[in-house]
């Protein structure tokens, strides 16, 4: 029999990983919003933050771009399922994830930065815009294309259009600096029911 007196009895590896995962990715937000710019956001500083050592970082991530979009990728989580029964239903479930981080002081700062950085780092705006932003723009124009083919929304509506009249409205009234209070919560139903108005087939 073993003799395991005075041994230190030692936790599964994984959950030590995934604490150190969550400290690295919760270092690399909170350094980003300090530094306010991709390129002064170094993996050194980073690891130190989060109190591990560089090699952990770079055997899960290759460089800091890839970091710093799962990072943002943990802000912005996946779009919610939608129960597929109403066009108007499935989009209000879409739209009131939209801007969710409203009141929230760093995770607004977080997303400034990110569209100031947007002519800076093109090739990194574009792999944030396909790993972050394309599966929720993928799940509301899913939605507006069922609307078209049930008949819900008229024939000739263009998505493209329809999109970005949801999202840009939801955006602008969430982020406009005269807004003073969050958007009431009843807000993206009274937007869509407008927008519907002329979203809808004729009658």
């Amino acid at each position: 029999m073993n003799d395991v007196k005075g041994a230190t009895v030692r936790s599964p590896g994984r959950p030590r990983s995934e604490r150190a995962e969550r400290a690295i990715i919760e270092a690399t937000l909170d350094l980003f919003a300090e530094v306010a710019s991709v390129s002064r956001l170094s993996i050194e500083a980073v690891a130190a933050r989060a109190g591990v050592g560089k090699t952990t970082i770079y055997r899960r991530w290759p460089n800091k771009e890839a970091l710093l979009i799962d990072a943002l990728a943990t802000i912005k989580p996946p779009p919610p399922e939608v129960a597929g029964e109403s066009v108007r239903e499935d989009l209000l479930t879409l739209m009131r994830v939209v801007g969710v981080h409203r009141g929230d002081d760093r995770l607004g700062c977080i997303m400034r930065i990110v569209q100031a950085e947007a002519e800076k780092h093109p090739e990194f705006m574009r792999d944030y815009r396909h790993t972050v932003m394309a599966p929720h723009r993928q799940a509301l124009m899913n939605v507006l294309r069922r609307g078209v083919e049930s008949g819900e929304l008229r024939a000739d509506l263009d998505l493209d259009l329809a999109h970005a009249a949801i999202v840009g409205a939801l955006l602008y009234r969430n982020r406009a600096a005269w807004h003073d209070a969050p958007a009431p919560p009843d807000y993206p139903e009274v937007l869509l029911d407008a927008l519907l108005r002329g979203f809808a087939p004729p009658a």
